[in-house]
């Protein structure tokens, strides 16, 4: 049996944050367009990021979301998004924690 396969976001503020991007200025457009077909792939495959290692995630993920593994996908124009995997007998879960341009996504991991 194969298991079911769903993205969700770490909180409903998060989730309405992507959804504010839809009616946003084009840039915001952009993105929100960027973030849709990444997860449209994250459906398709959770682990198709890039598994960030365990001593470059920031504390506050640990602290905050008492995560078990990072990964990152790069998305266009140096954008970032960020997310955790989840998963039981029946399903798999990614869980987005954050998206950022590289600046951000630099601060954050301390780069």
């Amino acid at each position: 049996m194969n298991k079911q396969i769903h993205v969700a976001f770490i909180t409903q503020k998060l989730k309405e944050q992507f959804q504010y991007l839809k009616e946003g200025k084009f840039e915001d457009q952009q993105l929100y367009n960027f973030i849709n077909r990444a997860l449209d792939d994250l459906k398709q495959n959770p682990t198709c990021g890039i598994k960030v290692p365990k001593k470059l995630w920031p504390k506050e993920y640990v602290q905050k979301y008492n995560i078990t593994n990072l990964w990152k996908y790069d998305l266009p124009s140096a954008w970032r998004l960020v997310y955790t995997i989840e998963s039981d007998e029946v399903k798999i879960v990614s869980i987005i924690l954050e998206w950022f341009n590289h600046k951000d996504y630099e601060k954050r991991f301390n780069y």
